[in-house]
C-alpha cells in the first residue's frame, strides 16, 4: 500500500506508536497536524510567508477537504502570524485526518468507551509497512545529500523535531543531526519554528 498523499496524513502515521498500539496521549498532535497542512500548502506554493504571516492569493484546488478548508480560513483572515494558524482548531484537524485515513484504508477505527464511560476511539494502522515506508523516508532526509531531499519529506522532519515526536527522532539522534535538521526545517519556511514556539508557549501556559 502507497503511504497517504499529504502531510497531515504522513504525520499521523508517523505520530502511532506501535508499541504502544495507539498516539500517546501526550503527543502534539493536533499542533503537528495544524502545521502539516499549512507545510503543506506552502511547499505547494498556496500560501506564502509575508513579514511572519501566512498569506493567499484566493483559494485553490487541493482535492483535500483539510487543506481546502484551512486555505479558505486565512483567505478570509487577515493576514496573521503562522503561530496563530498552528494553534487554530486543532482537535477538528485530528478527527478530520483520522477519518480520511479511515476512508483510504490506511487504518481502522473502534468506538469504544473507557470504563464504560467516556467515548473514544481506537486506531489500529492496517498496514505496518506503509508507516515503516515514512520512517525510511525520515531517516533517508538525514543522510542524502539536502538538494536531494524531497521538500515533502524535509517538512516530515521539521515537524517531528519541532513536535518532539521521540519515538521517530529521539534525543540523540536529534543531537547527532542537528545541523541537518535545521537546514531541512529551513527549507519548509516558517512552519517549524511558529510549530515550535506554538508547543513551548501553551507548555509555559500549562505549568503557569
Amino acid at each position: 500500500m502507497a503511504v497517504p498523499g499529504t502531510l497531515p496524513q504522513r504525520v499521523f502515521l508517523l505520530a502511532y506508536h506501535p508499541g504502544k498500539g495507539r498516539v500517546p496521549w501526550d503527543t502534539n498532535l493536533g499542533a503537528m497536524l495544524r502545521a502539516a497542512a499549512l507545510a503543506d500548502l506552502y511547499l505547494k506554493g498556496h500560501l506564502t510567508d509575508a513579514n511572519g504571516r501566512a498569506t493567499t492569493d484566493g483559494p485553490h484546488p487541493c482535492h483535500d477537504y483539510l487543506l481546502e478548508a484551512l486555505l479558505e480560513e486565512i483567505a478570509e483572515s487577515k493576514p496573521r502570524k503562522w503561530q496563530f494558524w498552528v494553534e487554530r482548531r486543532q482537535r477538528v484537524a485530528v478527527t478530520a485526518v483520522r477519518q480520511q485515513l479511515s476512508d483510504g484504508g490506511w487504518v481502522r477505527l473502534e468506538p469504544r468507551r473507557i470504563l464504560g464511560l467516556f467515548p473514544t476511539t481506537r486506531v489500529t494502522i492496517r498496514d505496518p509497512r506503509v508507516r515503516k515506508q515514512l520512517l525510511g523516508r525520515v531517516n533517508d532526509a538525514l543522510k542524502s545529500p539536502v538538494g536531494r531531499v524531497d521538500p515533502a519529506d524535509a517538512a516530515l522532519v521539521a515537524i517531528v523535531a519541532a513536535g518532539d515526536l521521540s519515538h521517530v527522532l529521539d534525543r540523540r539522534t536529534r543531537r547527532a543531526h542537528k545541523r541537518r535538521i535545521q537546514e531541512l526545517t529551513e527549507l519548509t519556511g516558517p512552519i517549524g519554528p511558529a510549530l515550535r514556539k506554538s508547543i513551548r508557549d501553551t507548555a509555559a501556559a500549562a505549568a503557569g
